[in-house]
C-alpha cells in the first residue's frame, strides 16, 4: 500500500555490541539478506549459553547481557571503531575498558569490566561472543528494523511522558509516515533512494527493554504495558529483508509500493 505523505530516513544506528550504546551512522551500505553492517555483530554471553561459533544458530536474548534484564548497560558509554574492532567502555565519565574484539587479550579486558560492573546479574562468566556472519539479533532471520517516528509521538500521547525513539534500539527511523503506517505494509517492499529494496516481514513485539530510558539506564515507563492496554498489542516498528542493496543516508527517501 503506498504511503500517502512522502517520507524520509531521518537516522540510521547500528548496535556493534549487543545491548550497549546505539552508534548513528551519516551513512551505510546494505546487502541482500543481511543487517546493517556490524549490527549485533558481537554480545556478552551470561554465563554459558552453548553457543557455538563454529556452528552459529540463533539464541534468545535472555542468554545475553541485555537491557530487557539489565538495565544499568544503558548507563555506559561504548563506542566501536569497525576498522580495528576496538570497543571502548565509558562509565562514570571516565575510560573504564578498552580491547581489540578480534584479540583474546582485548577480549579479556572487556570481560573483566563487566564482571564488575554486571557482578549482580551474572549466571557465571561473562564472555564476548561472535562468529563470523552471525548477528546475535532478537529474531533468527538477518532483517533491518524499522521505527516510525510519528507512532512513537502518539505512544508520548498514551503515556503522558515524553518517549525517547531509541527506546526501541531501531536501525533506520523514519518521519512522515502517518503513526502506525508501518503495519499496513506488512509482505509490501519498500524502496529506499535510487536502488535499495526491503520486504516487510514481522511487526516488532515489545518487550522490557523499552522500559529503560537510553540516557539513565533507570527502568521509568510501561512501554509494552502502554501500547497493549491502549492499542490492544504490543508492537512497534517493523523488520524488513533487504532484498536489493546499496547504499542509503539520513534524508534519502523511503517509498512503499514500489
Amino acid at each position: 500500500m503506498p504511503s500517502p505523505n512522502p517520507a524520509t530516513i531521518q537516522s540510521i544506528y547500528r548496535y556493534p555490541v549487543k545491548g550497549l550504546t546505539p552508534e548513528p551512522l551519516p551513512r551505510t551500505e546494505l546487502q541482500p539478506g543481511l543487517t546493517v553492517p556490524f549490527d549485533r555483530m558481537y554480545a556478552i554471553e551470561n554465563g554459558p549459553s552453548g553457543f557455538d561459533p563454529a556452528a552459529p544458530a540463533y539464541m534468545p536474548k535472555i542468554r545475553f547481557l541485555m537491557l530487557m534484564r539489565n538495565a544499568r548497560l544503558a548507563e555506559l558509554r561504548t563506542k566501536f571503531d569497525d576498522q580495528t574492532h576496538e570497543l571502548s567502555v565509558n562509565w562514570e565519565r571516565r575510560e573504564a575498558a578498552r580491547g581489540d574484539l578480534r584479540t583474546p587479550e582485548g577480549r579479556a579486558a572487556i570481560e573483566a569490566f563487566f564482571s564488575e560492573f554486571s557482578a549482580d546479574e551474572l549466571r557465571g562468566p561473562p564472555k564476548v561472543l561472535v562468529a563470523p556472519g552471525h548477528s546475535f539479533s532478537d529474531v533468527a532471520k538477518k532483517v533491518v528494523s524499522i521505527i516510525n517516528l510519528a507512532s512513537v509521538a502518539e505512544l508520548e500521547n498514551a503515556a503522558g511522558s515524553p518517549v525517547h525513539p531509541l527506546r526501541f534500539r531501531g536501525n533506520l527511523y523514519v518521519k512522515d509516515w502517518p503513526a502506525w503506517h508501518e503495519f499496513n505494509l506488512l509482505n509490501e517492499t519498500i524502496a529506499i533512494g535510487p536502488q535499495v529494496k526491503l520486504k516487510v516481514v514481522k511487526r516488532i513485539v515489545r518487550c522490557a527493554a523499552t522500559e529503560v530510558d537510553p540516557d539513565t539506564g533507570i527502568r521509568d515507563l510501561p512501554i509494552p504495558k502502554t501500547i497493549l492496554d491502549t492499542y490492544g498489542h504490543a508492537d512497534c516498528g517493523i523488520y524488513a529483508e533487504v532484498i536489493e542493496g546499496g547504499a542509503i543516508a539520513p534524508g534519502d527517501a523511503i517509498r512503499a509500493g514500489s
